[in-house]
C-alpha cells in the first residue's frame, strides 16, 4: 500500500501551526483540509480527550454559524493522535487566508461562558467526557503562541 501523505509530514519536526494538509477535487469543487496543530508531536503532551472533545463542539459550532464561512464547512474535529484538529472547507485556501477565521474560533472558545453545545445526553454519544476549562486555556495558549504574529515556518509543513 502507498503511504498517505498525512504520514509522509516529519513528524520530529512538526510544531503548533495553520498548515494546509492536502487539497482535493470533488468535481468543479476544491476541498482544502487544514491542520490545526495545537501541540508539537512526540514533544509535549497530547491533548486529553475531554478537553478536545469541547474543543470540538465549540469550534463546529461557531464554524458552521459563521456567517461567511457556516455553508463552506464539511468537517471539523479532532486528530485521533490528540495533537490538533481538522477542518475542511469546501474552497481553495490558504494557511494565511484562514488565520483570522481560527483567531475568531479560538477567541470564541477562550472566551466561552455557559452551557457547551450539544452536551447533553440526547445530543452527544459522549456528552459527560467535556472540559471546558482546559478547552479555553488551550484556545488561549494556540492564540497566544502560534496565532498572534504567525510566521511562515508555521503555516508551511516543515521539509
Amino acid at each position: 500500500m502507498e503511504t498517505i501523505a498525512s504520514f509522509t509530514i516529519d513528524h520530529i519536526k512538526l510544531q503548533p501551526g495553520l498548515y494546509v494538509s492536502r487539497k482535493d477535487r470533488f468535481g468543479s469543487e476544491v476541498i482544502t483540509t487544514f491542520d490545526i496543530r495545537m501541540t508539537s508531536p512526540n514533544e509535549e503532551p497530547v491533548m486529553n480527550t475531554a478537553e478536545l472533545h469541547t474543543i470540538e463542539h465549540l469550534g463546529a459550532t461557531f464554524l458552521r454559524n459563521h456567517p461567511d464561512f457556516g455553508s463552506r464547512v464539511v468537517y471539523f474535529g479532532p486528530m485521533g493522535c490528540r495533537t490538533g484538529c481538522y477542518l475542511l472547507l469546501a474552497g481553495d485556501y490558504t494557511s494565511r487566508e484562514l488565520v483570522p477565521l481560527m483567531t475568531e474560533m479560538f477567541t470564541f472558545i477562550r472566551d466561552f461562558e455557559g452551557e457547551i453545545p450539544g452536551a447533553a445526553p440526547d445530543q452527544c454519544g459522549n456528552w459527560l467526557d467535556q472540559n471546558l476549562p482546559m478547552a479555553k486555556y488551550l484556545a488561549a495558549r494556540y492564540l497566544d503562541q502560534v496565532l498572534t504574529g504567525i510566521g511562515p515556518d508555521r503555516l508551511i509543513y516543515p521539509e
